[in-house]
Formats: structure tokens, C-alpha cells, sequence
């Protein structure tokens, strides 16, 4: 199946400190390639890879689930580890879901989490039909391209694909379910205003991890694609200070 355009994984291999930067459901590669190429500019190994299903047609998804959204995430992570000292993990929205899976997983072996406007729930009303209407109906209108810069385009699916939505919510149960074992650095990006992911996500990701190290930023001009906004610069060089805050903090 060809790939769209920009749906290319991105890698880049330099320093010693990795960062693993993933992209959010439906979407691909070029939500976050920018950010991976600032880092990799900065002087840090980079991959940005492209997630099962994504970046071709929506109808491959629905033969995807988290778990292997999850394993991809997880080889790039490995990938990352054999070159690298230190391993960050960058995330957008289901991106950001997946770097919370991989802390609780990886434990030490992750050096620090940035998320940009990660989710955790959902509270569409329709979210309780879906794991009965995942079976009558394939795919609905999309959530894609919520982005105030005028312009932007993330390279999502202009549908959302159903038995993958079911999928996510499994994802976030699983989080959930192990978010206390989350004690990594943490750098949360979230947009005032936010038309996919609603504010009560972040406040329960900050309230349940056991992280002490927390920031938490607010992004003022932007909306749910943050990473291909107004504030992206903003959030590639907070992740860049972020990194070498705690590099530094890990040095004798």
C-alpha cells in the first residue's frame, strides 16, 4: 500500500541521548517531524516512526490494534537504546498515551516523558456505543487537522476508523491501569483550547503519576495538533531545555 505523502518514519542518528517522538491516532509521521528534526538538528538521535495502519488508507487500521501501535513504538525504543545513554519519549495525543505505556514498561530504561496534549479518555457521548457500533459501522467522520495555524495539515484520516477507536480506549485502560508506575521527568504540553482531547486528560495524567519532577505548560495558541501550530517552536525548545536539564541533573 503506498504511503501517503510525508508518512515516511524519520531517523536520525547522532549523540548519545535519543529521543523517541510518536504521532497520534489516525494521524502519521509528519504531525512530528518537525519536532524530530529539531532535536536531531540539536545534536540528538532521533526516530520518528510511522505506526502500524497509519499513513496509507483508513481502512488499515481497522485491522490494527494498540498493541501493535504499542510494538512498533516499543522496537524504535529498543533501536534507540542500543546507540544511545539516555532514551526520552515524545508523544502527541495517542503518542503521548504510547510514551506512558512505554515508562510503565521500561521503567529506567526511559529517561524522561514529553507529552503534547496526550489523552487518556474520552468524553464523547458516543463513546459508549462504540464497542457495539464498531460492528455495524466501519469508520465515522474524522477528528483530524484541529490546528488554528490557517494551513496546517497533520497527514490524518479524514475518517475515524471504529474497531481501532475500540482498540485506543484498551490502550488507555492499560495506562490507567499502571499510571503509579510512571516516576520519570515529566514535561506536559496541553493547548487552552482543544477540540479532540478535553483538559480533564491532562489533570488526571499530573494527579496519577508518581513523578516529582513535573512541569506543566499551557499553550496559548495553539489547538489540539500543537507539534504543526503556533506554539511548536515553543515545544521543540522547552523538549530540548527539558532534555538537557536532565542530562545535565545525571552527570556527576
Amino acid at each position: 500500500m503506498p504511503l501517503a505523502t510525508g508518512a515516511e518514519p524519520f531517523s536520525a542518528s547522532a549523540g548519545p541521548i535519543g529521543a523517541l517522538v510518536l504521532h497520534g491516532f489516525t494521524g502519521q509521521p509528519t504531525s512530528v517531524k518537525p519536532w524530530g528534526q529539531y532535536l536531531a538538528d540539536a545534536g540528538l538521535s532521533v526516530e520518528v516512526p510511522r505506526l502500524p495502519g497509519h499513513g496509507t488508507k483508513w481502512q488499515d487500521m481497522n485491522v490494527t490494534t494498540w498493541t501493535d501501535w504499542y510494538a512498533e513504538a516499543d522496537r524504535a525504543f529498543g533501536q534507540l537504546s542500543k546507540s544511545c545513554e539516555s532514551v526520552f519519549v515524545m508523544g502527541l495525543s495517542m503518542g503521548g498515551s504510547l510514551a506512558l505505556r512505554l515508562a510503565e514498561q521500561r521503567g529506567s530504561e526511559v529517561t524522561g516523558l514529553v507529552l503534547v496534549n496526550p489523552a487518556v479518555h474520552s468524553e464523547r457521548p458516543d463513546r459508549f456505543a462504540l464497542p457495539l457500533l464498531r460492528y455495524l459501522v466501519p469508520s465515522l467522520p474524522g477528528i483530524s487537522n484541529d490546528i488554528k495555524k490557517p494551513g496546517g495539515d497533520e497527514g490524518a484520516y479524514d475518517r475515524l476508523p471504529l474497531k481501532a477507536a475500540h482498540s485506543l480506549t484498551a490502550l488507555w485502560g492499560a495506562v490507567k491501569s499502571d499510571i503509579a508506575a510512571v516516576d520519570q521527568p515529566l514535561l506536559l504540553f496541553r493547548s487552552a483550547v482543544d477540540h479532540v482531547v478535553e483538559p480533564s486528560n491532562a489533570a488526571w495524567i499530573l494527579s496519577n503519576v508518581s513523578s516529582t519532577d513535573v512541569t506543566e505548560t499551557v499553550l496559548n495558541d495553539s489547538y489540539h495538533v500543537a507539534t504543526v501550530d503556533n506554539d511548536a517552536e515553543k515545544i521543540f525548545s522547552e523538549s530540548l531545555d527539558f532534555v538537557n536539564r536532565i542530562c545535565a541533573q545525571g552527570s556527576p
